[in-house]
């Protein structure tokens, strides 16, 4: 059986997984984006029934001079970059790699519609991710905190929220990185004329340690982040020092909790971002649908490429 690995080769956390694969004897067969205008892909889909069920998914994908048959890929890890970003690529070629794109994201969600892979994780289930404030409602199903929100264009109201809050953090609404902000009453208030053209996210500004969960499958692996930065992925540019991580053992609840969430979301493996207060809640901001573990993986020893790869070759429940 076959792994197939859709994503940059170089890239951390894909290179991390394709060595914890190989570790293990594992045959697979990386997609490489961009390689993706040399790749051929055919699918075919049979005796299905609605959604998928009950059907046969067969074809072949031919990557380099290695052909593929799909109905022998097992599992899946996608990283996938969309063409539109790859650099140097003709427009011949960006308008071949769209192709097979889409007809492999077509393969992945039908593959999961049907059930029989493992795939971590179906860009569909990523989706929730690209409205922060959709997926604050989920969070707060699973019970975690969320912390109170605003997300607006006028500057009176962003005000407000900021008095009553003695305070506020701001950041992007979609799944686009930014950089989380505390708001300046005299750098940022002079520029909130600049939200009529795109509203932006604000939430209240909460104390205590950030901790980052991986979970894959039904395992977590938790790490206690040691910083003082508002946003500790950026902690050397806010405050002139990188954070500082280790290996943090969650309690039972907080940990059958992630999983449950995660799950709830159709992610088999996710980063879920929490934050514990002084007063014992844990608060969740939001849940990373293709988390890029290495940085934590390499500064704590947590084995998370090894259980991805375990999870992979598991087989499909």
């Amino acid at each position: 059986m076959t792994v197939m690995l859709w994503g940059v080769p170089a890239e951390p956390p894909m290179a991390m997984v394709a060595r914890a694969l190989a570790a293990r004897g594992a045959d697979v067969v990386v997609v490489d984006p961009q390689a993706l205008a040399g790749t051929t892909v055919d699918v075919e889909l049979s005796g299905a029934g609605p959604g998928g069920h009950g059907g046969r998914l067969t074809g072949v994908m031919r990557t380099g001079e290695r052909p593929v048959a799909l109905d022998r890929v097992t599992a899946a890890y996608l990283r996938p970059v969309e063409p539109d970003v790859v650099p140097g690529l003709t427009p011949a070629e960006h308008s071949r790699a769209r192709q097979v794109h889409d007809i492999l994201l077509s393969f992945t969600e039908v593959a999961d519609a049907m059930g029989g892979r493992r795939l971590a994780n179906p860009l569909s289930a990523m989706a929730s991710n690209t409205s922060k404030p959709y997926q604050a409602q989920i969070i707060a199903r699973h019970g975690f905190y969320t912390p109170a929100t605003l997300v607006s264009d006028d500057p009176d109201e962003i005000l407000g929220f900021v008095d009553r809050h003695r305070g506020a953090v701001y950041k992007s609404t979609s799944g686009i990185r930014s950089v989380v902000t505390a708001f300046d009453p005299v750098r940022d208030t002079v520029r909130l004329e600049r939200l009529r053209w795109c509203p932006v996210q604000f939430q209240e500004r909460l104390g205590g340690p950030d901790v980052r969960v991986h979970v894959v499958g039904e395992r977590t692996f938790a790490v206690l982040v040691d910083s003082a930065a508002v946003d500790y992925r950026y902690a050397r540019l806010q405050v002139g020092a990188d954070a500082r991580l280790r290996p943090y053992e969650l309690g039972d609840d907080i940990a059958e909790r992630c999983v449950a969430l995660a799950a709830g979301l159709g992610l088999p493996f996710a980063g879920v971002d929490l934050k514990l207060l002084p007063d014992g809640r844990v608060a969740c901001f939001e849940v990373n649908p293709s988390p890029g573990f290495s940085w934590y993986e390499t500064e704590t020893g947590l084995p998370i490429a090894a259980a991805v790869a375990d999870w992979l070759l598991a087989p499909a429940g």
